[in-house]
This record gives structure tokens, sequence and C-alpha cells, in this order.
């Protein structure tokens, strides 16, 4: 069973993280949905407080979808249900629409939709924040009490606005981030997202304005149905959660109903 935070009560909506964070990515948003839905945010195996797939189970994409499944059959829960993911769970997302497990979809900043694979730089860029984090968490937790150092170096992993952050937010998403079990064997299995252009479910994809991490050549609508919606939040960055709380869960409700 995957760890997961709950929620509100009706019908169930579950929120799923990009890659080095946890279902706290979602705290921000979680009370706001709370009150119209049942919300179960969960942290993905080798996330959070969930560990790896088992040995021998390589933790690509449909790999943690029916990881993710099966945790939710052992919660009474099975479809179709409402899913919201943001990068790498908004993949998820889509890899459930593509399945038929889900009444309907919003993915913020989705990964997958690339060709091939994601641009180089960004595994160094990744590796280099780890790395840099580990080497020095209390430099890292000093830097983030800065309101001008958060905006400066989370800008690009999280969202232009992170000056708005909390710097305990700030610090825990570093640290989780530069610990994550599962993070390097994830990356590794990205491939990229296909077959998704026969998905009957309502598909709502947006990519912000000023998400600098996935940016147009991680954007390719191809492998998804010509009635997707798609939207360009103005401002929003990669992780827009913290930045703009209100206008996420109003994205999700409006996309869910």
């Amino acid at each position: 069973m995957w760890h997961f935070e709950e929620r509100g009560q009706g019908r169930p909506l579950v929120l799923l993280h990009g890659i080095g964070m946890s279902s706290f990515a979602w705290s921000p948003v979680m009370d706001l949905l709370a009150k119209e839905r049942r919300v179960l945010a969960f942290d993905t195996a080798g996330f959070g407080k969930t560990p790896p797939l088992p040995d021998g189970v390589p933790p690509t994409v449909p790999n943690l979808v029916r990881g993710l499944l099966d945790s939710l059959e052992a919660k009474g829960i099975r479809e179709p249900f409402d899913v919201a993911g943001n990068s790498m769970g908004g993949w998820m997302a889509l890899e459930l629409a593509k399945q038929g497990k889900v009444r309907s979809v919003v993915a913020i900043s989705p990964a997958g939709l690339w060709k091939d694979h994601p641009a180089s730089w960004v595994p160094h860029f990744f590796g280099f924040m780890r790395a840099s984090t580990r080497l020095s968490p209390g430099g890292v937790k000093l830097a983030m009490k800065s309101a001008l150092l958060r905006e400066l170096l989370l800008s690009v992993p999280i969202s232009f606005g992170s000056r708005r952050m909390p710097a305990s937010d700030a610090f825990r998403a570093a640290i989780e981030f530069a610990f994550a079990p599962g993070f390097d064997a994830t990356i590794d299995n990205a491939g990229a997202f296909e077959g998704g252009q026969s998905i009957a479910c309502p598909l709502t994809v947006a990519f912000g304005t000023r998400d600098w991490l996935l940016t147009s050549s991680a954007q390719h609508r191809d492998q998804l149905p010509p009635g997707a919606t798609w939207v360009r939040p103005a401002k929003w960055g990669h992780v827009p959660m913290w930045v703009d709380p209100l206008g996420v869960a109003r994205l999700i409700l409006d996309g869910t109903v």
C-alpha cells in the first residue's frame, strides 16, 4: 500500500506528484479541493514515505500506475475515478487515461510529451541540484530563508514566484528531492508517452507560460486526442501549487466535474 494523505468527502480525486517530490507538493491545495471532493494525494513508489517498487520491477510509468491501482483497490476505490497529476504525476495520469481507468484527467506540466526522451540538460540539472543539497543541507536551509534566494534557486524546478513559498516548505521540498531513493531509477526509465490518441475521457493539459523546465520541445500534442483541452495559465511555472493555489484548485475542480 502506497502512503497517502486523505481529506474531504465525496467522489474520489487522486493527486499525483512530480519526480523527486511527494504528496506534500499538493499541501497548498488540499484543503481547497477537500471542500468539494474526497482527495487522496499519494507518495509514488520510491518517493516520500512509499518504498520503491519490488526488486526486478523497473519504475516505468506503466509499472508505477499498476502500483497505484493496487493501492487504490486496497482502499476499496475502483475505477472510474478522477485524477490530477503534475510533471511525472501528469504522465501517470495520462497513462491511466490511456488504459481507460479514470473518468477525467487534469495534467499540469505533464512529463513524457517529448520526442523519445527529455532534453539532455534536464537530468544533469537535476543531478546538480540533488548533489548540491546532499553536500550542504545546512547551506540550503539557510538559503531558503531568503525570499530572493528562493526565487532564484526554485524558479526553474518549481516556479517563478517561489519567493512566496514558505521557507520551511522550500527546504522540505529540496530535501525530499535530494534524498528520494527512487529518483535515479525512475529518471533512467523515462522514455516518452505514446498511444494516447484514443483517450476518451475529458482531458485538460496545462503548461504555464513560465514553465522553464518543460519548454515547447516537451509539449508535443501528437500522442494525445485532438479533443483535449490545452490551457496556458499566466505566470505559472512547472510546479505552480505554492504560487497560485486558488488557480490550481479551480483548474482541477473545473476539469474533473
